[in-house]
């Protein structure tokens, strides 16, 4: 038997294939693009989605015999996206995505009402799937009047899968929608938003079964009718899943797209006011908390972008061996921020500046912007008496040891790097698959990985990044104001 682990990112789908016994036999990935009309806009067409997924599944059938015996599939995707269905199963318009910020004025009148931070366990920020279909109302209205489902970007694929509108609570916890203790949708959430309780997906743990391959798509991948397919997860679920964070306390770093702290908890602990999330997990009676950074990585390639180069070489040109501060300094908002500052106008910006500044040092300074950032987030945590020490490093940033010892630095904790192998969300993905089909325990599927090494704080430049740090602390107000102030005379 197999099992097939599906990560619907930001900029292209994975599909992981996995053995009866755990192990990985093959990957297959398709890129597509997002379309950003205007700024702060992000959007994408849900046919990319699945022309992407056929595609990595043709691939996948044909380099891997096993393929053909598959018995689960598990859908992982990037949260918040607002995909609108309309009564005959038709996609509306192009799906507005997490880091689509256009909906700042729905999200901030939504956080506003009574009992929404209560009951959702977090700010409203505008990435949210709420505010977007606010803002759909406000803005298009002959849309919103056609909305017969709303369905985030994993639920769709599901749909594509099933037939079935089916959501796990991982991701609709994304959506303030969802009453986050309760693991179900909230009459009055909803009610705040001015959507219905039929525009809903039923909801399924994302461990559980969500349905069973359409007979048309098993005939195509060349499977049998009777694969199961999970209800799945969010992404950073997903990643929890795929690197064993279960029990409370249990954390990793993700250095993709956005940046992520992430600790699963056995409780539902809400600290709206830190910025912080509170998420349901993908299997029963567990939540998780974390901070969120939008441009991490996007960082770096935005700099690999503009200077011609790739990430990988930017970061290799740095060496291995951590240097001090730089000079230049970074803020790393190029799409607005959310934890700590929840600001949606936001946007990012170099100072100290000079004429012998040069590619490396404007890398240092992007490399150091995202770290800081970070830190943001783990003193959100701390600030609720949580203490994280150690953390798993998983994500395309975490293939850079520099990167990794200078986070290690700035945020004082040992970062813990796996063994080559998959550890993020396909695997999270696959991870359920198994679950949902065998019904086997969560203790025994979502194991921890092999560490390979783990990185520790350079002592002695901690004092130094700790001033720095401060220092760009005190910078985001400044910034602030005057990208306030230039927007008023343009």
């Amino acid at each position: 038997m197999s099992y097939l682990g599906i990560d619907l990112g930001t900029s292209g789908l994975r599909a992981l294939l996995l053995s009866e016994d755990g192990a990985v036999i093959g990957v297959a990935e398709q890129s597509y693009t997002s379309q950003h009309a205007r700024p702060g806009w992000s959007e994408q067409d849900p046919a990319q989605w699945t022309d992407a997924l056929d595609a990595a599944a043709s691939d996948l059938r044909s380099r891997f015999p096993a393929f053909a015996d598959l018995k689960g599939v598990g859908v992982a995707g990037h949260m918040h996206g607002a995909t609108l269905i309309d009564p005959a199963g038709t996609v509306i318009r192009p799906c507005i995505l997490w880091n689509d910020t256009r909906s700042h004025a729905e999200a901030k009148y939504l956080d506003q009402c009574d009992h929404v931070r209560a009951m959702s366990c977090n700010i409203v920020f505008p990435g949210f799937t709420a505010p977007k279909l606010l803002w759909v109302k406000h803005h298009e209205p002959e849309n919103f009047a056609r909305v017969a489902k709303v369905l985030l970007p994993a639920a769709f694929l599901g749909f594509y899968l099933t037939g079935d509108f089916v959501a796990d609570m991982s991701d609709s916890a994304g959506t303030s929608w969802l009453d986050v203790r309760a693991r179900d949708w909230s009459p009055e959430l909803l009610a705040a938003g001015d959507m219905r309780a039929d525009q809903m997906p039923r909801l399924v743990e994302g461990s559980h079964a969500a349905g069973t391959l359409r007979p048309e798509i098993a005939k195509r991948w060349g499977v049998g009718e009777d694969a199961i397919v999970a209800a799945g997860a969010g992404d950073n679920a997903a990643a929890a899943c795929g690197i064993g964070a279960l029990n409370d306390g249990e954390a990793f770093l993700s250095l993709g797209t956005s940046g992520v702290l992430l600790a699963a908890r056995d409780t539902c602990r809400p600290a709206p006011a830190s910025a912080l999330h509170t998420f349901c997990h993908a299997v029963p009676d567990r939540w998780y908390q974390m901070g969120v950074m939008l441009s991490a990585t996007d960082s770096l390639n935005w700099l690999a972008s503009i200077t011609g180069s790739s990430a990988p070489a930017l970061t290799q040109a740095l060496g291995d061996d951590l240097r001090p501060p730089g000079g230049t300094m970074f803020l790393p908002y190029l799409s607005g921020e959310r934890t700590p500052h929840n600001d949606a106008d936001i946007r990012g910006s170099f100072t100290g500046l000079a004429v012998g500044t040069d590619v490396a040092d404007l890398t240092r300074a992007v490399l150091e912007g995202v770290a800081f950032g970070l830190r943001d987030s783990l003193e959100a945590f701390e600030a609720t008496g949580t203490e994280l020490t150690r953390l798993i490093a998983i994500g395309g940033g975490a293939q850079s040891t520099y990167w990794l010892k200078l986070i290690a630095t700035v945020l004082n904790v040992t970062l813990e790097r796996p063994r080559d192998g998959e550890f993020g969300a396909a695997m999270g993905a696959a991870r359920l698959a198994v679950m949902a089909r065998t019904g086997a325990a969560s203790e025994d599927v979502l194991v921890k990985p092999e560490i390979s090494e783990a990185i520790a704080p350079v002592q002695d430049v901690k004092d130094q990044f700790d001033a720095a740090y401060e220092t760009f602390k005190a910078a985001y107000p400044k910034i602030k104001s005057a990208q306030s102030a230039n927007r008023g005379t343009t």
